[in-house]
């Protein structure tokens, strides 16, 4: 029975003393940290201090770039709320209870109710609540990787000490806790308690590295432009007693506001958080925003057959007695009763009830690594060991010249699963139990067959992942044979299964032999995250899904871990999603999600950096050139926002199924830093042009205004091709806003902007169709550049 636990009363003076596990451990990001992500940014700081400068100076007309910038922190906080509310409420629902004996009894708790001096009661698959130490162990073993980076499983003896967060792999036990909440060791390290944490996303990587490269230009080009904007008024001493400093510095803001990518910071945000909220609305647990990301990245898919091809309930078929001693169905029916039985065992009790309760005199609890237990029992007398056929007897269940291995095979090839029950006279003797090594003289008495039902939708979500250039593996520590038949009955086209006992150990070895065989059975969970690590080695992006605490260690190696809410609390704590409603089909779902997401953002991603482009190098050249900057702040707030703001927030949330490759910098600036050059240079031109015809100010600056806005509405239509209907609308809706803007004469007053003038309207008409048809040619060697860099390996499937 183990120790009693607490009393009632015992663990309500813990509570009231506040000695329980409570601790805050986000599930997303905090709600400081999703406002300081949003709002407080070196950029913000800038456009912020820009837009109060204007204001004290009383150009409040060119201020308005401030209330886009504010209105970029609202959004984007407001969406990472959403996703935020929606993430916590399900993985507040989705948490998984803790055991622990209270007067004597079992009962499941919340792990935010677990007390001080709690006996937890540990059984393969749970995650420790809080830290404990040992009080009985029976063949158990702890996986402390999360914590400590330690891969092997740690045996755990009486007095030993577990960690909070460390996953139980083997066995069972009792443990009494000994620090909870704040004080265990998983809270103690804030990092590594927090479910949210920024997974390897390259998208952010990038982006972080653009605005580190502006925020390092942002200072010397600023005082470039400020020194040639008070040149162009007459030096600093005349500018400063003229008044006049005050359009240099109007004009300097212009040129540094232009310069930063604000809205790509929101529409990233933007994309992540709605990404995870129409998830969640699919019963789709995203523990991790940028997780969204990853799933565009996405080539092989490794798959755990059992709860994840299969319905995970698995039935008991029938048993195949070989040579059987007597006794062997009450053996059956103990090994269906022990209480860590796992869900293959339990099976057993409907047709092996357990009549009158036998205590063992000595066990070996089952292992996923042995992949068998052994019991030793009064009567019937000897060692009776219930497990896999080839791990139990090697190579004489898998060959034609024993009865056993006859009768497997062909079991197994009919797509039912098979354990074999083998008999020993001799009992278990201390050694062998503690190195947990099978008795000797074991011989084959009875085999036993179980069947899986099929998920419905798993052969067509196979044939998505065929069709989208997704490898498959089917990854099982079930009978080679047997996984190769469900293979085959959900559409893949494999003779046979390989045998993970004859894998390769070297990973360069074992990468091969996964680039050409799709279905593995026997593997032990090292070898699934060994089979992931040999994937990644040879670079592709992997995704494990699983239910069974086997498959935790291979989930959380693989660049997304998927699991089933069937499965156990530890492999739902370490995966990124979660299935909550376990349906199979949501995976083709959660693919194209991801792929939307950075598909659009790397379409996005090119207006902006284009932007930044062009008005770094405006505000290089105008520097060095000493002309005075074409344009107002305000100006620049209307082609910001209707041929770049807007539409890209309809763009980047658009349908896009295109499978991402690496590289997303390098494609995205191969087509901004030509095309914002192009910008730059020909609004230089056109300055020069404009400024030799002796155009006035309000006729050059509205001229520039019209180039940028035309040139900019090109830009959008060329990186929206293919057009569609949506597109179409989107685009003629901002070309629409540009001509209201240029003819209502309330929006022409407010923004400066006059009649340029018959000469400078024929040279900005030659600027125009230069600065398009430069942009075409870049197109042109872009897209061509682009799909050099999309042409991937990618598996067979």
């Amino acid at each position: 029975m183990g120790a009693p636990g607490l009393t009632t009363e015992q663990v309500t003076e813990r509570v009231a003393e506040g000695r329980t596990n409570a601790f805050t451990a986000d599930a997303s990001r905090s709600v400081w940290t999703i406002i300081r992500a949003n709002v407080f940014t070196l950029f913000n700081g800038i456009v912020f201090a820009c837009f109060f400068v204007l204001l004290v100076l009383g150009r409040w007309q060119d201020a308005i770039f401030g209330l886009a910038a504010f209105a970029n922190s609202i959004i984007g906080s407001w969406q990472e709320f959403r996703a935020k509310i929606a993430l916590d409420r399900l993985a507040l629902l989705n948490t998984a209870p803790a055991r622990v004996r209270r007067d004597a009894e079992e009962a499941e708790v919340p792990p935010s109710d677990v007390v001080l001096d709690d006996v937890l009661v540990l059984r393969a698959g749970d995650q420790i609540p809080a830290d404990a130490e040992i009080l009985d162990s029976r063949g158990l073993q702890v996986d402390e990787s999360m914590l400590t980076g330690e891969s092997d499983a740690v045996d755990k003896r009486p007095g030993d000490e577990v960690l909070s967060g460390s996953i139980v792999v083997a066995g069972e036990g009792d443990a009494r806790v000994s620090r909870v909440g704040a004080d265990s060791y998983a809270n103690r390290f804030a990092g590594e308690a927090k479910r949210f944490s920024l997974v390897s996303s390259e998208l952010r990587t990038s982006i972080n590295r653009v605005l580190t490269w502006v925020g390092w230009g942002i200072g010397p080009i600023g005082l470039l432009v400020l020194n040639a904007q008070m040149m162009v008024a007459g030096g600093w001493a005349t500018a400063i007693q003229s008044g006049t400093w005050v359009q240099a510095v109007v004009n300097t803001i212009a040129s540094l506001t232009a310069m930063i990518p604000l809205g790509l910071v929101l529409m990233t945000s933007i994309a992540f958080a709605v990404g995870a909220a129409k998830l969640a609305g699919k019963q789709v647990l995203v523990n991790e925003l940028p997780a969204v990301e990853g799933l565009a990245r996405v080539d092989v898919v490794c798959l755990d057959k059992t709860g994840t091809l299969t319905m995970g309930d698995i039935a008991f078929d029938a048993v195949h007695p070989l040579d059987a001693p007597q006794g062997w169905e009450s053996v059956l029916a103990w090994y269906g009763a022990a209480p860590d039985a796992n869900a293959t065992a339990r099976c057993l009790r409907e047709p092996y009830p357990l009549e009158v309760p036998v205590q063992a005199v000595a066990d070996i609890p089952f292992s996923s690594k042995r992949k068998w237990s052994a019991v030793s029992l009064p009567s019937p007398a000897g060692t009776w060991v219930l497990g896999a056929p080839e791990m139990v007897f090697g190579d004489a269940a898998t060959t034609q010249d024993t009865a056993l291995g006859r009768t497997v095979t062909q079991l197994a090839a009919s797509g039912r699963r098979t354990l074999v029950l083998g008999y020993s006279p001799a009992a278990l003797t201390a050694g062998q139990v503690e190195d947990e090594l099978l008795p000797e003289k074991v011989t084959p008495a009875v085999v036993l067959t179980f069947r899986e039902q099929v998920r419905p939708d798993a052969r067509q979500t196979l044939d998505y992942f065929h069709r989208q250039g997704v490898g498959v593996r089917i990854i099982s520590g079930d009978n080679p044979s047997t996984v190769a038949a469900i293979a085959r009955e959900v559409g893949l086209e494999v003779a046979e299964g390989y045998d993970a006992r004859h894998l390769p150990t070297d990973e360069a070895e074992l990468g091969r032999a996964l680039e050409e065989h799709q279905v593995f059975g026997r593997v032990t969970p090292e070898q699934k995250k060994g089979m992931v690590t040999a994937l990644q080695a040879r670079g592709h992006t992997v995704a494990m899904t699983g239910d069974g605490v086997n498959d935790a260690l291979a989930i959380k190696t693989a660049d997304i871990g998927i699991a089933m809410n069937s499965g156990s609390p530890a492999t739902k704590a370490v995966a990124r999603l979660v299935l909550l409603d376990g349906k199979f089909s949501h995976l083709p779902d959660v693919v194209a999600e991801g792929r939307q997401v950075i598909a659009n953002i790397e379409r996005v991603s090119m207006l902006f950096l284009t932007k930044t482009v062009y008005a770094t190098g405006l505000a290089i050249l105008f520097g060095l050139l000493v002309m005075e900057f074409p344009f107002l702040p305000r100006q620049l707030s209307i082609t910001d926002g209707l041929t770049i703001g807007i539409p890209a927030f309809f763009l980047a949330l658009m349908p896009n199924t295109q499978r991402y490759v690496p590289g997303f910098l390098r494609r995205s600036l191969s087509f901004a830093i030509p095309s914002g050059i192009i910008i730059a240079i020909s609004l230089t031109l056109y300055t020069r042009g404009a400024m030799a015809l002796g155009a006035h100010e309000d006729e050059l600056r509205t001229g520039a205004t019209i180039i940028l806005a035309i040139v900019g509405i090109w830009v959008l239509t060329v990186l929206s091709r293919p057009v569609t209907r949506f597109k179409v609308l989107v685009i003629g809706a901002m070309f629409i806003g540009l001509v209201l803007v240029f003819t209502i004469p309330l929006a022409t007053e407010f923004f400066q902007l006059v009649d340029p003038g018959e000469d400078v309207a024929w040279l900005l008409t030659g600027i125009v169709i230069l600065a398009i048809g430069g942009i075409e040619v870049v197109r042109f060697v872009h897209r061509r550049y682009v799909a050099k860099s999309l042409e991937a390996p990618a598996l067979t499937r």
